[in-house]
């Protein structure tokens, strides 16, 4: 049995992903494609790979069996990448990263600036994702790396054969119209009447500030729901409501609005995650380090 590379993936997909819609979706396939390619590799492997369960493919036994050696395969061939692409540049390396509106806009600037003191000959590349989907991408190999979010009041598992170190630590404040309540230290209960502005509920962020909202005993009337804390703190700004909006968050932010320290004094940390199996260990680690300096120098350094 001499399997191709790219159904292998695709067994590989099928696995994390669950169906063949999902696959065909993720690897941008119609999915006729994706379904003829797995019967080709069921073919070649000469005993069935998948029993069908309602609308979905489930992998058998031997199935299973082939997809973890194609995990292996496939992080062997990624690691070779690697390796040439370092020979050929002569020991320089490109990153590609995971972002989102806030990280963006505060602190990959300056952590870009201090990478590019100190290490040259690393680049990078990112690409913008939402906060919820950085941790899969960097697991399949989308990313080489990412920043992702842990809230005082709803923190994340630890993800199997992933590293995270944290770079920054970011406290959460209250946001009112200018003028709204008196200025100065307030708790969350004291915004308990007021319309709220918050990310949807499927959000890290959004699930986070309804969580410390009901801790402190109430369940917040969500006006508006709105997934960029650059928007919120419009909203607020606009006479609309009242949100929660992080450090990062509130680099740029509005006139017409009153930014409150809480009670509470909830946080966020911002992490870094990447593959422990990346064989750029130094590489990665000295994004981090760079990263972190750039948050300390900010005001926000890691616990």
């Amino acid at each position: 049995m001499e399997p191709s590379l790219h159904r292998l993936r695709l067994l590989h997909e099928l696995e994390r992903r669950g169906t063949v819609t999902a696959v065909a979706s993720a690897l941008d396939y119609t999915v006729s494609a994706v379904s003829q390619q797995l019967s080709l590799l069921e073919r070649e492997a000469g005993t069935p790979l998948f029993e069908r369960r309602g609308r979905g493919l489930v992998l058998t036994e031997a199935g299973l069996v082939l997809a973890g050696h194609a995990r292996t395969i496939l992080a062997a061939v990624e690691d070779a990448g690697h390796a040439m692409e370092s020979a050929r540049e002569g020991g320089a390396t490109t990153l590609t990263a995971g972002v989102w509106a806030s990280v963006a806009t505060a602190l990959l600037p300056a952590g870009l600036r201090v990478l590019g003191r100190d290490h040259p000959e690393i680049s990078v590349r990112t690409r913008e994702l939402a906060p919820e989907d950085t941790t899969g991408a960097v697991r399949d190999g989308s990313l080489d790396l990412s920043f992702v979010l842990d809230y005082s009041s709803y923190p994340m598992a630890r993800v199997p054969d992933l590293d995270r170190l944290p770079v920054a630590v970011e406290s959460l404040r209250a946001v009112v119209p200018q003028g709204s309540i008196p200025t100065g230290e307030v708790s969350l209960t004291d915004l308990a009447g007021a319309p709220w502005v918050i990310a949807h509920p499927r959000s890290h962020f959004g699930r986070a500030v309804r969580i410390a909202c009901r801790e402190a005993g109430f369940d917040p009337e969500v006006r508006h729901e709105a997934g960029e804390q650059s928007t919120a703190l419009a909203l607020v700004a606009a006479g609309l409501g009242v949100t929660i909006a992080s450090d990062l968050g509130l680099v740029t932010t509005p006139e017409g609005v009153d930014v409150l320290p809480l009670v509470e004094s909830p946080t966020r940390t911002v992490s870094v995650t990447f593959r422990e199996r990346d064989t750029r260990q130094r590489q990665l680690r000295a994004f981090v380090d760079a990263f972190a300096e750039a948050a300390d120098l900010m005001g926000l350094p890691a616990a």
